[in-house]
Formats: structure tokens, C-alpha cells, sequence
């Protein structure tokens, strides 16, 4: 199956509030990661393995993300704009992204389950799989790969697994005696969610346009029970700016001119 044909359905409509300071007056996934939005990112990620039909769930401030994108040659180009006439003609473009992006509001206060449902309704088409992401996570991980280990398994989701370290030192006792200590050691066998989902149209049955459906609650939490659900291993880079701290350590990768998801 050819990854341009997938959908992406990215959501974009949380608050944000652990990193409140940059979300008071935009979305998260509009954030800047050095020159671009996160969001532009998270694309760029899918972008590398060929897809490229995104729809984008909105709610909080809604009005950024589609000013965004329909300015989105005066936000990555030179451009000459004639006042009398707003007349607009671009010079030099900066990118060669042939991007189809579909701005869907899908309610202020709504949860993640119920904008997706809504977004899937209208949008998902005669598409029999689909992708769907957050605005917020960042990761190297080939997802072209992931939908050919989905499509080969047959079940109706696959989601990207991560398997982290620990955020904190780890000690290895005897008695009171410390035999071992490690920095930040591997939660081998430990995995949590990367975000990267795959999913069969059918999916779609369970989830629910009420404003309350969480996508992680009872839809995935259903479909696991079910014995619907794969887990897509991966042990590369990832990484989710949910804190001040977080986004100024993806800025130091952007900075360095080799941030490890767009290689």
C-alpha cells in the first residue's frame, strides 16, 4: 500500500497546560521548534516515508493552525505583497512540500477519542487505514515500516511502542549495600506509548463524537482486550515536549543542524 494514500489525522486541540508559558495564546503542536511550529515537524516526520494527506483535529485556538496554513507561503517563502490589490506573489520557496492539509474543528473542550470519531466521519473517506498521531511527539522510528507490520498482522490497530530510560538513577542492593548503580538504566521489557498509531477503518466502532471519549481510555483500552492491537517496537529516538524543559532540549537538536527525527 502506498503511504501516500494513508491519512494522517494529527491532533491538534489541547491546552497545554504543563507548558503553559507557551500556550496561553496558541495551541501546542504550534509551539516553535527552532525556525517551524512542532507540528511542521511531526509532518516532516511522516513526510520522510511518503505520506502525505494530513487532517488536523482543532479546538484551542483553532484560528493559529489555519492561519498558519493558509499563509503558510508568507510563513516559508519571500514573498511580494501588493497592499492595494492583496495581490501576492511568491519568490523564493524554501520547501518542495506537496503537503494536502485538511483543517478540521473538532470542538473546544472535546477529548482525544471524540475528535478523532469526528475527523474519521467526515474525512476518512473510502480509506481503509489511517494513521493518527499528537502534535507533540517527536521520533526517528520508520513508519513506513510500521504501516508494512501493520498491514501484515492484520489486526485493526498497531501503535508505536518506545521503550525508555529511566528518568532516575537506579540501585542494586544487597542488604544495605549498593553492588550496582546505573545513571539511567533501560526499563528493558518496559514499554509505553509512542504515539504513532496505525488503524483498519473499523476502528472506527469504537469510538464515540462524545465530547468525553479519550482515545487512550476505553477505545484502545477495548481494543487491546480484544486482542486488536500490536505493538510496533521501537528502541530509537524519541521524544515528547510536554514541559518547558523538554522543548528547550529538542531546540539544542535543532540547533545543532541534525535533529535525529528529520535525518
Amino acid at each position: 500500500m502506498n503511504t501516500a494514500d494513508i491519512p494522517v489525522f494529527i491532533l491538534c486541540g489541547g491546552l497545554g497546560t504543563r507548558i503553559k508559558e507557551e500556550t496561553e495564546f496558541r495551541p501546542k503542536p504550534m509551539v516553535p521548534i527552532g525556525e517551524h511550529p512542532i507540528l511542521w515537524h511531526v509532518m516532516q516526520i511522516y513526510a520522510r516515508h511518503g505520506f502525505r494527506r494530513f487532517v488536523l483535529c482543532l479546538g484551542f485556538k483553532a484560528e493559529v493552525v489555519k492561519d498558519y496554513f493558509s499563509n503558510f507561503h508568507l510563513h516559508n517563502a519571500d514573498c511580494t505583497i501588493k497592499l492595494k490589490t492583496n495581490e501576492i506573489t511568491v519568490h523564493e520557496h524554501r520547501h518542495n512540500l506537496d503537503w494536502e492539509v485538511t483543517l478540521a474543528y473538532t470542538g473546544e473542550k472535546n477529548m482525544t477519542g471524540s475528535r478523532v470519531a469526528q475527523a474519521a466521519r467526515k474525512y476518512l473517506g473510502g480509506s481503509e487505514h489511517w494513521a493518527v498521531t499528537y502534535g507533540d511527539g517527536l521520533t526517528d522510528a520508520d513508519l513506513a515500516a510500521e504501516l508494512r507490520y501493520h498491514l501484515k498482522q492484520k489486526k485493526l490497530g498497531t501503535a508505536l511502542g518506545i521503550n525508555p530510560p529511566s528518568r532516575f538513577g537506579e540501585f542494586k542492593v544487597k542488604g544495605d549495600r549498593v553492588i550496582e548503580f546505573s545513571e539511567k538504566p533501560d526499563l528493558e521489557g518496559h514499554w509505553i506509548n509512542g504515539g504513532y498509531f496505525f488503524f483498519h477503518r473499523d476502528f472506527r466502532k469504537y469510538l464515540s463524537e462524545d465530547e468525553t471519549c479519550v482515545l487512550e481510555r476505553e477505545p484502545l483500552v477495548k481494543l487491546a482486550r480484544d486482542g486488536q492491537l500490536n505493538l510496533y517496537k521501537h528502541r530509537g529516538f524519541w521524544a515528547c515536549m510536554d514541559t518547558q524543559r523538554d522543548r528547550e532540549q529538542l531546540m539544542k537538536l535543532v540547533e545543532s543542524g541534525n535533529p535525529p527525527w528529520l535525518k
